[in-house]
This record gives C-alpha cells, structure tokens and sequence, in this order.
C-alpha cells in the first residue's frame, strides 16, 4: 500500500495491526515457547501477536502466500515457506525472532513449500546439507513433516500411503529412510505429532481415526477409535502435559482421547474444520485454528471453547467507515457483512445471507442504515446496531449489484450492476421505488461517488468509462473515456476535479467541468489498482493495489 503526497514522495505505509489468520494453513497457529506470543500467516506475511496485549509485529519477506510456519525449540528461530508458480523456486526464510529479522533465504524447492520431497539445512551456515524424494515411487506424496523431541539427526514424514523414519548421517551427508509397517492399514496422513520421549508417534488421517507407531520398531502398534471413527477426517492432534491425545476433525470436533483404543473423554464443537491445535508451553491452556479463519481458547480442565479471534473467510470486496467516526468500520465478503471495533479490532456485529456475495456497502450519513449491494440483484438494508433487515429492493439490477452509494439527506439510493445501468431509488420510510434509469456505461459500474450537495454524482465502470451525472436533471455532463478498466474513482474535496484509476495502473486527475486529464501518476509498477480514497483536505491519497501469483488474487 502506498501513500502519494503532495511534495510528489511516494513511500510505503507502515503496517500497524492486522485483523485476520489464515487458518487454511495446516499447523500454522504456533505458541512459542516464552509462551507470551503467538504466530500464525496471514497472506505474504508472519504475524507475531503478543497473547496479553495484542500487539502485532510482522515478518514482511515472501512474494506470495506463506504455506507453512514452524518454530525452533528454544524459540529463537522461525522459519516459513511460500507457495510460487509452478516452474519457479519457493522461498523459505529463516528469522531471527528475538530481533524478528530475516536471517536467511533458502531456495531449493519448486512450486510450494509442502512435502514433495525432503530437503534437510544447516542453519548455522545457511546451505542445504542433504535431499531426498520424500515417499517411494510406489507411494503418493507426503504430506507432513515432524522433527524429533530429543535428537536433531531423526525426522518423520508420512502422507499417500506412506509413513516414514528418517536418519541424518553427518559425516556422509546423507538421509537413510525407513518404512514403518502398517500391515493392511492403507492411510493417508494429514498431521503427525511426536511424544516428548521420541518412543512413539502418532499420525490422523483422512480415515477419521488415529495411528500409533513406535519409533524403534517402526512398527503400527495401535490404531483407533475402532468403532465410531471421527467424521471428516484427523485433521490435527496436539499431546498436551496432562496426557492424553487431543485430536481435531474435519467437521469441527476437537475431542479429548485417552488409552490405546483412543477412547473420546471430552470434546467440543468449533465453527469449520480444525486445522491447527497448540498448546502454550506447561500452561492448562491450548489454542485452536479452524480453516473459517477463526481462532479460539481453550483450558484442558474445562475443555470448552473461547472464541478469541475471527475474520472473513473470502476475499473482502469493500470497506466503509461512518462519516465522522473511526472507531467503527464495516466490511463485506461472501456470504456476510461484518462491523468492527477499531481500537481493540474486535468484530462488534455480523450479518449473514448465506450463499451470495456482497459486492459493495455504504453507511448512510445519519449511521441509521447500513445499505449493501449483492450478487443476487437484490439491494438489502440493515439496522447497524443489531443487524436485524430493515428492507429490500428485489431485482434491482438484472446481473448483480455491483456498486452502491446513499445521498447525504438519506433519501436516495444511487446503484449500479453488471448490466452497466446506474440506477437511482427514492427510500421513504416504508417504500422504496425507482425514480430513474441511466444507462451509458456498456460493462459492469464499479464504484459511485455523490458529491456534497448531492446534485451531482460520478460512476467509473468496467467498460474504460467515467460518467459525471447530474442528479437534477438525470442527464450526463461528462463522459471520460480511456484505455483501461476503470476501478476506483474519487472527488477532490474542492469537487473541482475527480481522480481515477484502474488495470492500467495510472492515476489520472480529471477536470468535472469539461472531462480533461489533468495530471497523470504512475500508481503502480506490476498491479491493479483496486481501491483508492482521499484526504478531507485533499493533501493525500491513498491507493490499494491487486497482487496475482500462483492462481490467487490478493488486495491490499
């Protein structure tokens, strides 16, 4: 994200805090071992968050999504890996997480950073040492990796059909596996977890049920629950101090386990498959990541859960603060709008409509609606404070509402689809109808901005257009054509000029009285510029670029 001034000086904007967790990264919810942090990824970046006074600090380095997250044992390194295209080689980076620098970065692995095969680094001089394929040939891939408890020369791999024991010959600089006897069992593994004393090891897998395999013998020697398998799947195991084995499922079960049939002592129930299980060091305290990016707490004693982090799941398509308050903010994504607190970045308010898209929100002057615009056609209201519908408009646009934005007085309602028609409602207290259809643009319109005595208005649409209307007479003033698909667009405070930008990565001030290009800014060097607001005095903008990499779409 970066921030124009008006001296012409462009620099990047310092990160202060982060609301979200990618909890679709197997493992990536870690607590470190001065069991004061916790570390989880979230988009190209290492989030490091003091579990008492939720202060965030960042480990910037990847150029694409981190994949995977791991912490020494004395807590004084971490490393990550990325996911690239394919053909390209995949990051790993070391950090310092005492000084929380980057140490080194290690470049062998091609496509993602998982388990295709087996690369062993010395950390001290920061070369790779070894490498290996990580299953047979008559096996599938490997899907997880775990280092011993007590020796460095001693690792685990397992995935399709394969469960491996691996041995580091220093001198020669080779790894030995050894393959561990399952008899008819035919499992995939998803995650492993090693006991303190490295006798013994236990895997979940796809099946629902829980392997135990000894470390000497490399031999399966329990295999469980026999009778009622968990549903969806192993999907995490945690061995907490207390004993016992704590498994996660694929449909959200978190269970407590104990004796060699894997008996369920107690289990609880989480939003979304989990995905990570951690505990936090000697504490009676273990957190839980669920692949719906939510986060929770939980004692062993009590074992019930507590909610302490949430997010979107999907991309977030559009973000608004009520005029004159920063405390509050409103987000929309698929399936949901959500209202959060600033200060303590909590989420204050959720409204679902499940299996639609909302593609843009507004927040009416007066704060008394919460307007949004939705992929089904359909405008729909809510009250702020408890979310509850106020109203609807049916059919509003015939492919979508793609943009959206209330006049100043609260009367009106300006839209726009992916038919291209602009569309203006008049909302009473108990009605809502149409006043006027403008049709110009021929694409979808992407954003609508109303000036400050709501008698003009501008829309920027995918079609390389920008129309300033007049909203008296409902005609248009100007129209402002170029060779792009226009994203974003914003009024100067002094309403003399608006500002555009879009797929081409310009941003260009035009004049409203005549639809001249005034000034033209190079925004970006490789992305979309998906969003863009501006300063009440006008002194500064900010704009929020679209990065694309290995098949994904990220916005900042």
């Amino acid at each position: 994200m970066a921030a124009a001034k008006g001296d012409g000086a462009v620099g990047e904007l310092e990160l202060q805090a982060a609301i979200g967790f990618n909890g679709h990264v197997p493992c990536g919810l870690i607590c470190h071992p001065d069991r004061e942090h916790i570390l989880y990824p979230l988009g190209c970046t290492v989030v490091i968050q003091h579990l008492d006074t939720k202060k965030q600090s960042f480990l910037h380095g990847h150029a694409d999504n981190v994949s995977c997250v791991v912490v020494s044992r004395d807590g004084m390194y971490v490393a990550s890996g990325q996911v690239t295209c394919i053909g390209f080689k995949a990051d790993i980076i070391l950090w310092d997480f005492p000084k929380q620098e980057l140490l080194a970065r290690l470049s062998l692995h091609e496509g993602k950073v998982e388990g295709l095969s087996v690369m062993v680094w010395d950390v001290s001089k920061r070369e790779a040492v070894c490498g290996s394929p990580a299953s047979p040939r008559s096996a599938g891939n490997a899907n997880v990796v775990m280092c011993s408890s007590c020796r460095d020369e001693m690792f685990v791999t397992a995935g399709n059909f394969t469960i491996r024991v691996w041995e580091l010959d220093t001198a020669t600089k080779k790894i030995h596996p050894s393959e561990c006897y399952a008899g008819h069992l035919r499992r995939i593994t998803v995650c492993v977890q090693m006991t303190d004393d490295d006798d013994d090891f236990y895997l979940g897998t796809t099946s629902g049920d829980v392997l135990k395999v000894n470390t000497s013998s490399k031999v399966v020697t329990a295999c469980g629950p026999q009778k009622k398998k968990f549903s969806m799947g192993v999907t995490a195991l945690l061995l907490p101090k207390t004993g016992g084995l704590i498994v996660g499922t694929g449909e959200g079960t978190v269970a407590l386990c104990r004796g060699s049939d894997f008996q369920v002592k107690k289990r609880m129930r989480v939003e979304g498959a989990v995905t990570s299980l951690t505990c936090r060091g000697q504490d009676d305290q273990f957190f839980i990541g669920t692949n719906k990016c939510q986060m929770y707490r939980s004692a062993y004693a009590t074992f019930k859960e507590e909610l302490v982090a949430v997010c979107h799941t999907e991309a977030v398509n559009d973000i608004v603060f009520p005029e004159g308050h920063s405390d509050l903010f409103v987000t929309c994504s698929t399936n949901d709008i959500r209202v959060w607190y600033t200060p303590e970045r909590l989420e204050r308010l959720r409204v679902t409509v499940p299996n639609v898209t909302c593609h843009a929100v507004e927040v009416t002057r007066d704060g008394m609606v919460i307007i949004s615009a939705w992929n089904d056609g359909k405008i729909r209201a809510f009250v702020p404070a408890t979310g509850e519908p106020m109203y609807e408009i049916n059919n509003a646009h015939n492919l979508g509402v793609t943009a959206i934005a209330a006049t100043r007085d609260c009367k009106q309602i300006i839209s726009g689809g992916g038919d291209g028609q602009v569309r203006i409602w008049n909302i009473g207290e108990k009605t809502q109808k149409l006043r006027e259809v403008l049709k110009e643009h021929r694409g979808a319109v992407s954003c609508i901005k109303i000036n400050k005595n709501d008698k003009e208005g501008v829309t920027a649409s995918l079609d390389g257009t920008c129309v300033i209307w007049d909203l008296v007479r409902y005609v248009r003033k100007q129209m402002i054509l170029d060779n792009t698909l226009f994203k974003c667009v914003c009024y100067h405070p002094g309403e003399y000029q608006i500002i555009t930008s879009g797929t081409d990565r310009k941003i260009v001030y035009w004049e409203v009285l005549d639809g001249s290009a005034i000034r033209e800014v190079q925004g970006s060097l490789s992305s979309s510029i998906n969003g863009m607001d501006i300063t009440s005095d006008g002194a500064s903008f900010v704009t929020g670029e679209c990065v694309v990499g290995a098949g994904e779409r990220r916005s900042y």
